[in-house]
């Protein structure tokens, strides 16, 4: 019998769709009403770190390089106050077989999928996970599909999101460009059901273990290098999993006084979901436009449950403007030699500034870089910027408003980062798990719950739940 394949009645089947597409029965881990066992499903569903070490090293992924900046921390002390200016180090992902972190996400579920018998996977990305994916697909011999939200309805494409798809196709992946709007998560979840492959999303306890490797190496490096564990960890954040993988890592490693601080791009004020502002960021990931609904509500992915849960492990989240980050790009070049693509760039832009803030015998870490490539270059990111109507301007970067002007600062004093109120943030999770799950009492289990995935304390979960109308019932 033919299934339905209009949009309500695709969208109706996604729990059993996404069920046969990933081989896990997210149900199991449910527990309170708005709690499910977390460090369980990790537990039971993903691999050990020595496991996915071992998966990883099939397929040449990790064991990348750590730099130190010499030139670019110089240079923030320069503009720091007498005895400040923190060293600066990288850790180069982009050394990776499809140039970024997203190969340790990708070489784990790759793995899983051959593992389960699949024969092939599928991502619905428009970001450097499809190439990793397409990357990974390769070297086991699985087919591989890559969705992509490429276009406005004008069929305009990002210059960085169509030098991904040609990345994706050199790995020979067979590629699906889609133009903005729900249309992408309709045809994913009807590309699951009728080729019956793996869902190979980002937000899997596979893809989120398989970062774990990068924080625990960033830790060994540093205690083989420096005899000690960095004092910060910059993590360009979006969808969470980069932040979640990494600081579970540098856990496992029993880094435990490292901060992990997120950055983002500051697109304040662009809808994501809107064709008109499509093409009015010149950054397709790496941005608020993700990191804050992924933070805020990380249940909003692919699967039922994200692995993928930021505030659990996050201590700041700092934001910078895309002027700064292009700035940094071309810094980063010329001062050192390293042409790098965007993403990692976020954080670096963030780590300069927060340098100056650190005594200088402290170290802050860069934790990624991706490779750069036609599409990713400054050039013609600011070229679609001026097409797109967006003017390019030197000057005060804090002026820049997204989606009207890119400020690039005249100097890199002038580098400047916006800190989040991050427990404003957290309340604002709090207000999702009530909204979503329609309690209007939470028992201890909840509680404990949110106190653990807000990384805070029962104090400050329990006054957010009174805000909001909320009662916890009281112990017998």
């Amino acid at each position: 019998m033919t299934k339905d394949r209009s949009f309500s009645a695709v969208m109706a089947r996604k729990p059993e769709i996404m069920k046969s597409s990933v081989g896990i029965d997210y149900d199991i881990f449910e527990s309170g009403r708005i709690a499910f066992d977390y460090e369980r499903m990790m537990k039971e569903t993903g691999y050990s770190l020595q496991e996915i070490e071992e998966i990883q090293k099939q397929t040449t992924v990790g064991n990348t390089p750590l730099y130190e900046l010499n030139n670019i921390t110089r240079l923030a002390r320069k503009y720091s106050k007498p005895g400040k200016g923190a060293r600066i180090f990288l850790k180069d992902e982009a050394s990776n077989p499809s140039g970024s972190f997203k190969a340790r996400r990708a070489a784990t579920a790759v793995y899983h999928a051959q593992k389960l018998g699949y024969k092939g996977v599928i991502a619905a990305t428009s970001g450097n996970y499809g190439a990793a994916v397409a990357s990974q697909a390769a070297m086991r011999g699985l087919k591989c599909i890559i969705v992509q939200e490429c276009y406005d309805s004008k069929g305009k494409g990002q210059p960085e999101i169509i030098e991904k798809a040609r990345a994706c196709e050199a790995y020979g992946a067979e590629v699906v460009q889609l133009s903005v709007g729900p249309e992408l998560f309709y045809s994913f979840l009807l590309l699951l059901e009728d080729t019956g492959f793996f869902n190979a999303s980002l937000y899997t306890p596979f893809g989120i273990a398989g970062v774990e490797t990068l924080g625990y190496e960033i830790s060994m490096q540093f205690r083989e290098k420096e005899g000690r564990d960095p004092d910060a960890v910059v993590v360009t954040n979006a969808g969470g999993g980069n932040l979640t993988g990494t600081a579970r890592g540098l856990i496992k490693a029993g880094a435990l006084d490292t901060t992990v601080i997120g950055a983002s791009v500051s697109l304040s004020g662009l809808h994501m979901a809107s064709d008109e502002q499509f093409n009015k960021k010149s950054f397709t990931t790496g941005h608020t436009g993700f990191g804050i609904p992924f933070a805020t509500w990380p249940d909003r992915s692919d699967v039922p449950r994200s692995a993928a849960r930021p505030l659990r492990y996050m201590d700041r989240y700092l934001t910078v403007n895309q002027g700064s980050v292009f700035y940094m790009t071309e810094l980063l070049a010329q001062v050192e030699g390293l042409e790098r693509g965007p993403a990692g760039n976020t954080a670096l832009a963030a780590a300069f500034v927060l340098a100056q803030e650190m005594d200088e015998d402290q170290i802050v870490v860069v934790q990624e870089t991706e490779y750069t490539g036609a599409g990713k270059h400054i050039n013609p990111q600011l070229t679609f910027a001026k097409e797109n109507g967006i003017k390019i301007l030197k000057g005060n970067p804090a002026q820049e408003v997204p989606g009207e002007n890119i400020i690039l600062p005249e100097n890199p004093g002038m580098l400047c980062v916006e800190e989040l109120d991050i427990e404003k943030t957290k309340k604002s999770y709090i207000r999702n798990c009530i909204k979503n799950s329609g309690v209007e009492t939470v028992n201890r289990e909840d509680l404990d719950f949110l106190v653990a995935d807000t990384k805070s304390k029962e104090g400050f979960v329990r006054d957010a739940l009174e805000e909001l109308g909320v009662k916890v019932e009281t112990e017998e």
